[in-house]
């Protein structure tokens, strides 16, 4: 592996969303996990762009795992992690974590910041560059 691809390796990106309640799909306020898939393809876009200066095409993925609910009035934060770096695939570990949840039992618009960030997803994936 050149240099240059031994420096991307570890390289992280994470975004924060505001979940909406127009999102939720279940009872309870539960929503679904394409959801977190959908931020984990921003995320992988993100890293592709900044590691090869083009957002690359998500080739798919090797393992999800749900581990958490997400719910409506959660703030998420989805992160990327660049693994390993091929001639032309990139492997990159997702995670998503609660890091603020609703308190509807409080009041309507109530939250709180989680202590501890809860992790809801974990996935890994390969994605390939130009």
């Amino acid at each position: 592996m050149s240099s240059r691809a031994q420096a991307m390796v570890g390289q992280t990106v994470a975004h924060r969303r505001y979940v909406p309640y127009s999102h939720a799909h279940y009872g309870g306020n539960l929503v679904d996990g394409a959801y977190v898939l959908g931020l984990f393809g921003d995320v992988a876009t993100e890293l592709s762009i900044r590691t090869d200066g083009d957002e690359g095409l998500f080739a798919g993925y090797d393992d999800v795992q749900f581990v958490a609910p997400l719910l409506a009035g959660d703030v998420v934060e989805a992160a990327a992690v660049l693994t390993r770096v091929g001639r032309r695939s990139r492997s990159v570990s997702f995670t998503a974590h609660v890091v603020c949840r609703a308190a509807p039992e409080r009041s309507p618009s109530a939250a709180d910041v989680l202590a501890e960030p809860l992790l809801i997803t974990r996935a890994s994936g390969t994605v390939v560059a130009p």
